[in-house]
Protein backbone atom coordinates (compact mmCIF):
# COMPACT_ATOMS: atom_id res chain seq x y z
CA UNK A 1 0.00 0.00 0.00
CA UNK A 2 1.22 3.47 -0.87
CA UNK A 3 1.70 6.21 1.68
CA UNK A 4 -1.44 8.34 2.19
CA UNK A 5 -1.34 11.57 0.20
CA UNK A 6 -3.63 14.61 0.24
CA UNK A 7 -6.42 14.46 -2.32
CA UNK A 8 -9.59 16.28 -3.26
CA UNK A 9 -12.51 13.84 -3.33
CA UNK A 10 -15.35 14.23 -5.83
CA UNK A 11 -18.35 11.88 -5.67
CA UNK A 12 -21.35 11.96 -8.05
CA UNK A 13 -24.34 9.61 -7.81
CA UNK A 14 -27.42 9.08 -10.03
CA UNK A 15 -30.83 9.35 -8.37
CA UNK A 16 -33.22 6.36 -8.75
CA UNK A 17 -30.71 4.45 -10.84
CA UNK A 18 -31.98 1.00 -9.80
CA UNK A 19 -35.53 1.89 -10.89
CA UNK A 20 -34.48 1.89 -14.57
CA UNK A 21 -34.05 -1.02 -16.98
CA UNK A 22 -30.70 -2.05 -18.46
CA UNK A 23 -30.96 0.15 -21.55
CA UNK A 24 -31.81 3.21 -19.48
CA UNK A 25 -29.03 2.49 -16.99
CA UNK A 26 -26.46 2.27 -19.79
CA UNK A 27 -27.65 5.64 -21.12
CA UNK A 28 -27.51 7.24 -17.66
CA UNK A 29 -23.94 5.99 -17.13
CA UNK A 30 -22.82 7.57 -20.40
CA UNK A 31 -24.41 10.86 -19.38
CA UNK A 32 -22.77 10.67 -15.92
CA UNK A 33 -19.27 10.22 -17.36
CA UNK A 34 -19.81 12.90 -19.97
CA UNK A 35 -21.04 15.46 -17.42
CA UNK A 36 -18.17 14.64 -15.02
CA UNK A 37 -15.51 15.01 -17.72
CA UNK A 38 -16.93 18.33 -18.91
CA UNK A 39 -17.06 19.73 -15.37
CA UNK A 40 -13.46 18.72 -14.58
CA UNK A 41 -12.17 20.06 -17.88
CA UNK A 42 -13.89 23.40 -17.32
CA UNK A 43 -12.13 23.54 -13.91
CA UNK A 44 -8.74 22.95 -15.58
CA UNK A 45 -8.34 19.42 -14.17
CA UNK A 46 -7.20 17.04 -16.88
CA UNK A 47 -6.78 13.27 -16.72
CA UNK A 48 -3.19 13.50 -15.44
CA UNK A 49 -4.40 15.05 -12.18
CA UNK A 50 -7.07 12.55 -11.23
CA UNK A 51 -7.88 8.89 -10.57
CA UNK A 52 -11.32 7.46 -11.33
CA UNK A 53 -13.22 4.55 -9.76
CA UNK A 54 -16.45 3.18 -11.21
CA UNK A 55 -19.26 2.33 -8.78
CA UNK A 56 -22.09 1.53 -11.20
CA UNK A 57 -24.56 4.27 -10.43
CA UNK A 58 -21.84 6.63 -9.19
CA UNK A 59 -18.35 7.83 -10.02
CA UNK A 60 -15.50 8.61 -7.62
CA UNK A 61 -12.64 10.95 -8.52
CA UNK A 62 -9.42 11.44 -6.55
CA UNK A 63 -7.99 14.78 -7.65
CA UNK A 64 -4.42 15.95 -7.14
CA UNK A 65 -4.01 18.33 -4.21
CA UNK A 66 -2.40 20.94 -6.50
CA UNK A 67 -5.59 21.27 -8.58
CA UNK A 68 -7.80 24.25 -7.77
CA UNK A 69 -10.68 23.29 -5.45
CA UNK A 70 -12.15 26.76 -5.99
CA UNK A 71 -12.36 26.17 -9.74
CA UNK A 72 -13.87 22.73 -9.14
CA UNK A 73 -16.62 24.12 -6.90
CA UNK A 74 -17.37 26.90 -9.35
CA UNK A 75 -17.75 24.34 -12.17
CA UNK A 76 -20.01 22.13 -10.05
CA UNK A 77 -22.29 25.06 -9.18
CA UNK A 78 -22.54 26.42 -12.72
CA UNK A 79 -21.41 23.91 -15.36
CA UNK A 80 -23.10 20.78 -13.97
CA UNK A 81 -26.60 22.31 -13.56
CA UNK A 82 -26.40 23.72 -17.10
CA UNK A 83 -25.42 20.35 -18.54
CA UNK A 84 -28.15 18.52 -16.64
CA UNK A 85 -30.73 21.01 -17.84
CA UNK A 86 -29.63 20.57 -21.45
CA UNK A 87 -29.63 16.76 -21.27
CA UNK A 88 -33.00 16.44 -19.52
CA UNK A 89 -34.63 18.91 -21.88
CA UNK A 90 -34.25 16.44 -24.74
CA UNK A 91 -34.64 13.19 -22.76
CA UNK A 92 -37.80 11.21 -22.05
CA UNK A 93 -39.18 10.98 -18.52
CA UNK A 94 -37.53 7.57 -18.01
CA UNK A 95 -34.13 8.95 -19.08
CA UNK A 96 -34.05 11.99 -16.80
CA UNK A 97 -30.79 12.20 -14.88
CA UNK A 98 -30.44 13.92 -11.51
CA UNK A 99 -27.26 13.89 -9.43
CA UNK A 100 -26.11 14.11 -5.83
CA UNK A 101 -22.56 15.36 -5.33
CA UNK A 102 -19.99 15.58 -2.52
CA UNK A 103 -16.67 17.43 -2.43
CA UNK A 104 -14.26 16.66 0.41
CA UNK A 105 -10.54 16.61 1.13
CA UNK A 106 -8.37 14.13 3.00
CA UNK A 107 -5.53 11.66 2.92
CA UNK A 108 -5.96 8.59 0.70
CA UNK A 109 -3.73 5.56 0.16
CA UNK A 110 -3.87 3.02 -2.69
CA UNK A 111 -3.39 -0.66 -1.89
CA UNK A 112 -1.97 -3.47 -4.03
CA UNK A 113 -5.44 -4.15 -5.50
CA UNK A 114 -5.80 -0.55 -6.64
CA UNK A 115 -8.29 -0.03 -3.84
CA UNK A 116 -8.58 3.30 -2.05
CA UNK A 117 -8.15 3.42 1.70
CA UNK A 118 -8.80 6.37 4.00
CA UNK A 119 -11.22 7.46 6.71
CA UNK A 120 -11.76 10.80 4.95
CA UNK A 121 -12.97 8.90 1.89
CA UNK A 122 -15.30 6.86 4.09
CA UNK A 123 -16.78 10.04 5.53
CA UNK A 124 -17.34 11.45 2.06
CA UNK A 125 -19.23 8.28 1.06
CA UNK A 126 -21.38 8.59 4.19
CA UNK A 127 -22.30 12.12 3.17
CA UNK A 128 -23.21 10.97 -0.34
CA UNK A 129 -25.56 8.28 1.04
CA UNK A 130 -27.10 10.49 3.75
CA UNK A 131 -30.88 10.68 3.81
CA UNK A 132 -30.68 14.45 4.17
CA UNK A 133 -28.84 14.87 0.86
CA UNK A 134 -31.28 12.49 -0.86
CA UNK A 135 -34.22 14.47 0.52
CA UNK A 136 -32.66 17.74 -0.60
CA UNK A 137 -32.49 16.56 -4.21
CA UNK A 138 -35.96 15.05 -4.04
CA UNK A 139 -37.59 18.26 -2.74
CA UNK A 140 -35.97 20.81 -5.03
CA UNK A 141 -36.83 21.49 -8.68
CA UNK A 142 -33.15 21.56 -9.68
CA UNK A 143 -31.43 18.41 -10.92
CA UNK A 144 -28.33 18.69 -8.71
CA UNK A 145 -27.71 18.74 -4.94
CA UNK A 146 -24.19 19.41 -3.64
CA UNK A 147 -22.74 18.89 -0.17
CA UNK A 148 -19.20 19.81 0.93
CA UNK A 149 -17.20 18.67 3.92
CA UNK A 150 -16.30 20.86 6.87
CA UNK A 151 -12.71 21.25 5.66
CA UNK A 152 -13.81 22.39 2.19
CA UNK A 153 -16.19 24.91 3.68
CA UNK A 154 -13.57 26.27 6.10
CA UNK A 155 -10.88 26.54 3.41
CA UNK A 156 -12.91 27.69 0.39
CA UNK A 157 -16.64 28.27 0.73
CA UNK A 158 -16.74 30.60 3.73
CA UNK A 159 -14.44 33.09 1.98
CA UNK A 160 -17.19 33.88 -0.54
CA UNK A 161 -15.17 33.51 -3.75
CA UNK A 162 -16.79 34.63 -7.04
CA UNK A 163 -19.24 32.00 -8.22
CA UNK A 164 -19.25 30.31 -4.79
CA UNK A 165 -21.71 32.28 -2.61
CA UNK A 166 -21.08 31.52 1.04
CA UNK A 167 -24.66 32.39 1.99
CA UNK A 168 -25.91 29.66 -0.33
CA UNK A 169 -24.49 26.93 1.95
CA UNK A 170 -26.17 25.78 5.16
CA UNK A 171 -24.70 23.80 8.05
CA UNK A 172 -26.12 20.29 8.44
CA UNK A 173 -25.37 17.29 10.63
CA UNK A 174 -25.84 13.76 9.31
CA UNK A 175 -25.68 10.46 11.13
CA UNK A 176 -23.21 7.77 10.15
CA UNK A 177 -21.54 4.61 11.39
CA UNK A 178 -18.73 6.82 12.66
CA UNK A 179 -21.03 9.17 14.55
CA UNK A 180 -22.48 12.58 13.58
CA UNK A 181 -20.78 14.25 10.61
CA UNK A 182 -20.76 18.01 10.08
CA UNK A 183 -21.18 19.19 6.49
CA UNK A 184 -22.52 22.09 4.43
CA UNK A 185 -25.42 21.74 2.00
CA UNK A 186 -25.80 24.04 -0.98
CA UNK A 187 -29.37 25.24 -1.41
CA UNK A 188 -32.38 24.94 0.90
CA UNK A 189 -32.37 22.38 3.69
CA UNK A 190 -35.16 19.78 3.33
CA UNK A 191 -37.99 19.82 5.85
CA UNK A 192 -39.44 16.75 7.57
CA UNK A 193 -37.25 14.26 5.72
CA UNK A 194 -34.24 13.82 8.00
CA UNK A 195 -33.06 10.41 9.02
CA UNK A 196 -32.31 9.43 12.64
CA UNK A 197 -29.79 11.84 14.11
CA UNK A 198 -29.86 14.15 11.08
CA UNK A 199 -30.67 17.84 11.22
CA UNK A 200 -30.35 20.92 9.09
CA UNK A 201 -29.38 24.50 9.79
CA UNK A 202 -27.78 23.75 13.17
CA UNK A 203 -24.17 23.15 14.21
CA UNK A 204 -22.96 19.66 14.91
CA UNK A 205 -22.39 18.57 18.52
CA UNK A 206 -19.01 19.45 20.10
CA UNK A 207 -18.42 22.38 17.72
CA UNK A 208 -17.07 25.21 19.85
CA UNK A 209 -17.86 28.85 19.26
CA UNK A 210 -21.33 28.24 17.83
CA UNK A 211 -24.43 29.94 19.17
CA UNK A 212 -27.64 28.01 20.00
CA UNK A 213 -30.23 27.44 17.32
CA UNK A 214 -32.56 30.41 16.69
CA UNK A 215 -35.53 30.43 19.01
CA UNK A 216 -33.98 28.02 21.49
CA UNK A 217 -34.82 28.79 25.12
CA UNK A 218 -31.65 28.43 27.20
CA UNK A 219 -33.08 29.94 30.41
CA UNK A 220 -33.46 27.80 33.52
CA UNK A 221 -37.01 26.45 33.76
CA UNK A 222 -39.02 28.00 36.58
CA UNK A 223 -40.38 25.59 39.19
CA UNK A 224 -44.15 25.53 39.49
CA UNK A 225 -45.55 26.11 43.01
CA UNK A 226 -46.84 23.04 44.78
CA UNK A 227 -49.35 22.57 47.54
CA UNK A 228 -46.49 22.41 50.05
CA UNK A 229 -44.97 25.74 48.98
CA UNK A 230 -47.91 27.78 47.67
CA UNK A 231 -49.22 30.04 50.50
CA UNK A 232 -52.58 30.44 48.76
CA UNK A 233 -53.12 26.68 48.65
CA UNK A 234 -52.04 26.32 52.30
CA UNK A 235 -54.49 29.01 53.51
CA UNK A 236 -57.35 27.46 51.55
CA UNK A 237 -56.57 24.03 52.99
CA UNK A 238 -56.53 25.37 56.57
CA UNK A 239 -59.84 27.20 56.00
CA UNK A 240 -61.49 24.05 54.71
CA UNK A 241 -60.28 22.08 57.73
CA UNK A 242 -61.65 24.74 60.12
CA UNK A 243 -65.03 24.73 58.39
CA UNK A 244 -65.17 20.95 58.64
CA UNK A 245 -64.50 21.17 62.40
CA UNK A 246 -67.38 23.70 62.79
CA UNK A 247 -70.01 21.31 61.41
CA UNK A 248 -68.78 18.13 63.11
CA UNK A 249 -70.89 16.74 65.97
CA UNK A 250 -68.67 16.68 69.05
CA UNK A 251 -68.16 13.31 70.66
CA UNK A 252 -67.18 12.47 74.19
CA UNK A 253 -64.14 14.51 75.17
CA UNK A 254 -61.06 12.77 76.40
CA UNK A 255 -59.86 13.77 79.86
CA UNK A 256 -57.07 16.27 79.86
CA UNK A 257 -53.58 15.00 80.48
CA UNK A 258 -50.35 16.63 81.55
CA UNK A 259 -47.51 16.51 79.06
CA UNK A 260 -44.38 14.85 80.36
CA UNK A 261 -40.99 16.53 79.91
CA UNK A 262 -39.30 15.47 76.69
CA UNK A 263 -42.52 14.01 75.27
CA UNK A 264 -43.27 15.26 71.71
CA UNK A 265 -46.25 17.53 71.46
CA UNK A 266 -49.27 16.48 69.48
CA UNK A 267 -50.16 18.76 66.56
CA UNK A 268 -52.92 21.23 67.36
CA UNK A 269 -55.62 22.24 64.90
CA UNK A 270 -55.11 25.43 62.95
CA UNK A 271 -56.48 28.55 64.66
CA UNK A 272 -57.15 30.39 61.40
CA UNK A 273 -60.80 31.44 61.00
CA UNK A 274 -62.91 29.89 58.27
CA UNK A 275 -63.27 31.90 55.10
CA UNK A 276 -66.97 31.00 54.70
CA UNK A 277 -69.26 29.73 57.55
CA UNK A 278 -70.69 26.32 56.85
CA UNK A 279 -74.44 25.76 57.00
CA UNK A 280 -75.43 23.33 59.80
CA UNK A 281 -77.06 20.15 58.66
CA UNK A 282 -80.67 19.39 59.60
CA UNK A 283 -80.95 17.08 62.63
CA UNK A 284 -82.11 13.56 61.88
CA UNK A 285 -85.50 12.32 63.01
CA UNK A 286 -86.03 10.63 66.40
CA UNK A 287 -83.00 12.23 68.03
CA UNK A 288 -82.40 11.43 71.69
CA UNK A 289 -80.72 14.12 73.84
CA UNK A 290 -79.19 13.07 77.13
CA UNK A 291 -78.43 15.84 79.63
CA UNK A 292 -76.00 15.46 82.47
CA UNK A 293 -77.37 18.45 84.39
CA UNK A 294 -77.68 22.21 83.97
CA UNK A 295 -80.21 24.17 81.97
CA UNK A 296 -79.87 23.54 78.24
CA UNK A 297 -80.98 26.27 75.85
CA UNK A 298 -81.84 25.68 72.18
CA UNK A 299 -83.00 29.16 71.16
CA UNK A 300 -86.64 28.03 71.24
CA UNK A 301 -89.05 25.69 72.99
CA UNK A 302 -89.14 21.94 73.21
CA UNK A 303 -92.54 21.07 71.78
CA UNK A 304 -94.56 17.86 71.81
CA UNK A 305 -93.66 14.50 73.16
CA UNK A 306 -93.10 13.39 76.70
CA UNK A 307 -90.91 15.67 78.86
CA UNK A 308 -89.28 14.59 82.06
CA UNK A 309 -87.30 16.54 84.62
CA UNK A 310 -84.56 18.74 83.27
CA UNK A 311 -82.09 17.46 85.82
CA UNK A 312 -80.67 14.26 84.44
CA UNK A 313 -83.89 13.36 82.60
CA UNK A 314 -84.71 12.24 79.09
CA UNK A 315 -86.70 13.96 76.35
CA UNK A 316 -88.51 11.76 73.84
CA UNK A 317 -90.81 12.44 70.94
CA UNK A 318 -90.60 15.18 68.36
CA UNK A 319 -88.10 17.89 69.11
CA UNK A 320 -88.21 21.25 67.27
CA UNK A 321 -85.30 23.69 67.57
CA UNK A 322 -84.96 27.41 66.73
CA UNK A 323 -88.68 28.32 66.84
CA UNK A 324 -91.56 28.43 69.25
CA UNK A 325 -94.90 26.87 68.49
CA UNK A 326 -95.81 23.77 66.64
CA UNK A 327 -94.21 24.62 63.26
CA UNK A 328 -91.33 22.42 62.25
CA UNK A 329 -87.95 24.13 62.08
Amino acid sequence: MTDPVSRTILLLDIERYSDRDDVEQAYLRRMLYDITDRALESAGIDERLRLRADRGDSVMELIDANASVTALLRALLTEVPDQLRAVNRMASSSAQIRLRGVVATGYIAVDEHDGWVGSDLNHACRLLDAGLLRAALRERPDDFALCVSESVHAGIVRHDHPGIPAQGFHAVTVDSKNGPLRAWLHGPVPHGAHGPGESGGVPAPDCSGESPAPGADTSTPRAEPTAATDPTTTAATDAAATAADAVAIPGPQEPSRTEQPGEPREPRPSAQPAQQPAQPAAPPANVVFTFGGGSPSFGGSLVAGDQHGVSGGQVTGDVHLGRSGGEPA
